[in-house]
């Protein structure tokens, strides 16, 4: 992202929509914004430009969402390994995001699977990557709201 991008108050309404569906039409997000669809072409190619928006993505729907068991991991890892555990972390499909993080442990891990079976060998490859020297997982029971 470049050092200088400014958002104006109009910029955060328009990433706001596209966070709820990226999808919408260029004429349907300036109806919601109230502005020409001119103005939203040329914020997006700005965005775009700018490296404020850097992708699109697919958001699945509430129930395939619903049926998916997400675990955060707790990581710590030996510093002298650190790049090479997030590049294995990488290399698992069910690993949705990791970050590093203030603490006891050095990393939060997002995991997700369909099944428990799926989850547990998830955990366990993450367990016995060289470099990561303990682990500590949570389930997550329920979303009460999600902003991705």
């Amino acid at each position: 992202m470049r050092r200088n991008a400014q958002l104006d108050d109009a910029d955060r309404k328009l990433l706001s929509l596209l966070r709820e569906d990226a999808r919408l039409s260029t004429a349907a997000l300036a109806r919601n914004l109230g502005v020409a669809r001119t103005t939203v072409v040329e914020r997006m190619k700005r965005l775009e430009r700018d490296g404020v928006v850097a992708g699109y993505t697919v958001r699945l729907n509430a129930k395939l969402r619903g049926r998916m068991l997400r675990v955060h991991v707790l990581l710590r890892v030996d510093a002298k390994q650190g790049e090479a555990v997030v590049e294995a972390l990488r290399s698992i499909s069910q690993v949705r995001g990791v970050y590093a993080i203030s603490g006891a442990f050095d990393s939060l891990v997002f995991v997700e699977g369909e099944t428990t079976e799926e989850i547990d060998g998830v955990l366990d490859a993450i367990g016995i990557l060289p470099g990561v020297e303990k682990t500590q997982s949570s389930l997550v029971l329920s979303v009460k709201f999600d902003r991705h």
